[in-house]
């Protein structure tokens, strides 16, 4: 194809005028000099080979440019860019939730609300659409009423994010004759459960599936992952970055050969297992005082399979496992082509009260390492119509505040501050997570409650917390102090409104916490 092109070009009008007359100046100028020195005939034959050495020369240089400004174009050719609408992702909801609880105790992981504003399957969500990728499925089994309701206020076709000709389904742990009476029994065989969808008439086209987890926080260009996973030709690819020792325990672990193909691949080592685990993450590309710092190679959870492959090790492969990092990776890294796929930026996952604590916190540092406030790849969320923020005689540092709150005579410091907040005078607020509420209160309702001895929304007059997490529509009295003097790891005092949790004080979502109450 290249020489048929280069065949049928021809020198540009514009290019031959200027090579020609470039020529004849160069041969008048050989005509001076041979004149002098040679007699006419020879100084005429040099000039006709001056002329035809020119336009030669304007020539090549003129297909010279053609071919140059031909070839990214061709190269671009070859290397076939991923379609996303040859992708289908899938959003894991998780189990019960048991180390994030008490956020979870009415309340999918995906739908615990993080950064004031948002829920956590947004992050997934809007990864998606960021990428290209409009057809998605979240596989959801606990607690899922405040999750739907969300997905569908923000998602759905007729409000929020317009899909076009793709789609996001919710899809609830079902009893089938093929499934008997079991729930999800793990990552694998809750895609396993709804593979018949993947050839549905709607997925015809789907190359890829992508498999993702709804409590992490991080920002990713899909895009880049599914690419990789092309460009190797993998049956799976997995998404990795560099882990120091103090975590790795934590994580699905692995050693790869030069060429990013996985050798060997342990899920959640321990002792000497760990110890066996750990290479010269340097091959990832890091510099060598880094690989020093991060001897491990993390998987995140996050996969692409190759369609017809998810389905063969699902169906026949593998038929009794049951979750992807501890069974169906490890086995099959030996014999298919398993990739690892290096992410190079922030990314948390948020499993545990002390991570998500930790992880919320972390969005008030003005160098923060993950930041909401991108223009170019937002963050989507359910779109309240909330009026702004209203604050009177406050002094407010190092913090977040969302839309809708009222803050009156208080102070807040390194702390996050939900939708619809109220904090009244005297408030005295240190690294805490208020969620918010899902409502207001009248002026009126507000002091009929305080009429009749009832706490209403919000946190009431003179109180202090610090070090922890106000879940939704609590009520907090006046004068109360929650700051875990004693220092507590763990305890349950769900009678009286709140969990302390890896030292954390957990304010219950819709509970209430009686005037002058102290912790």
């Amino acid at each position: 194809m290249a020489a048929t092109a280069v065949r049928s070009l021809s020198v540009p009008a514009a290019v031959s005028a200027a090579s020609s007359d470039a020529a004849s100046r160069k041969a008048f100028s050989g005509e001076k000099v041979v004149g002098f020195a040679q007699s006419g005939l020879k100084g005429k034959a040099l000039r006709c080979e001056s002329k035809k050495v020119a336009v030669r020369a304007a020539k090549k240089a003129a297909v010279s440019a053609v071919l140059a400004e031909a070839a990214p174009q061709q190269s671009a050719a070859r290397t076939k860019r991923a379609d996303p609408k040859s992708v289908v992702a899938v959003i894991l909801g998780g189990g019960a939730g048991t180390r994030l609880f008490p956020l979870t105790k009415t309340r999918a992981k995906p739908a615990v609300p993080i950064g004031g504003a948002y829920r956590l399957i947004d992050v997934p969500m809007s990864n998606c659409i960021n990428s290209g990728i409009n057809k998605v499925y979240i596989l959801t089994q606990f607690n899922s009423a405040s999750l739907n309701r969300h997905l569908a206020r923000t998602y759905n076709f007729g409000n929020g994010v317009n899909f076009g000709d793709g789609f996001v389904e919710a899809l609830a742990a079902t009893q089938t004759p093929a499934t008997g009476s079991n729930w999800f029994q793990g990552t694998a065989d809750a895609v396993r459960q709804f593979s018949w969808l993947f050839e549905d008439v709607k997925n015809k086209h789907v190359e890829d599936v992508v498999i993702l987890s709804g409590d992490h926080l991080y920002r990713m260009d899909y895009m880049d992952f599914v690419q990789k996973h092309k460009d190797t030709n993998a049956d799976i690819t997995i998404s990795v970055l560099p882990m120091d020792d103090s975590r790795a325990s934590d994580f699905g672990l692995m050693k790869i050969d030069e060429s990013g193909r996985v050798v060997s691949f342990a899920e959640k080592p321990k002792g000497a297992d760990l110890k066996a685990m750990e290479v010269d993450t340097s091959i990832l590309g890091i510099s060598k005082e880094e690989a020093a710092k991060f001897p491990y190679i993390a998987s995140m959870g996050i996969y692409v399979f190759k369609k017809d492959i998810l389905l063969k090790l699902l169906r026949w492969r593998f038929p009794t496992s049951n979750d992807f990092g501890g069974e169906i990776i490890p086995a099959s890294a030996a014999e298919y082509n398993v990739q690892a796929y290096l992410f190079g930026g922030y990314w948390e996952d948020i499993g545990t009260i002390k991570s998500f604590f930790d992880a919320n916190l972390n969005l008030t540092d003005t160098d923060a390492k993950f930041r909401f406030y991108d223009a170019s790849k937002p963050i989507y969320t359910s779109p309240r119509y909330l009026p702004p923020t209203q604050i009177e005689r406050c002094q407010v540092k190092r913090s977040i505040i969302s839309h809708g709150c009222f803050l009156r005579d208080c102070t807040v410091d390194h702390c996050i501050v939900g939708i619809r907040s109220r904090l009244e005078n005297g408030v005295i607020l240190k690294d805490t997570m208020v969620v918010g509420a899902d409502f207001y209160e009248t002026d009126a309702e507000r002091a009929a409650l305080l009429a009749a001895g009832k706490v209403p929304v919000g946190i009431g007059a003179n109180s202090i917390i610090s070090n922890a997490i106000v879940d939704k529509n609590a009520r907090i009295g006046q004068n109360v102090i929650l700051e875990n003097k004693d220092h507590v790891d763990e305890a349950d005092r769900s009678t009286e409104g709140f969990y302390i949790r890896s030292g954390i004080t957990v304010v219950l979502k819709n509970a209430t916490i009686a005037d002058g109450t102290v912790v």
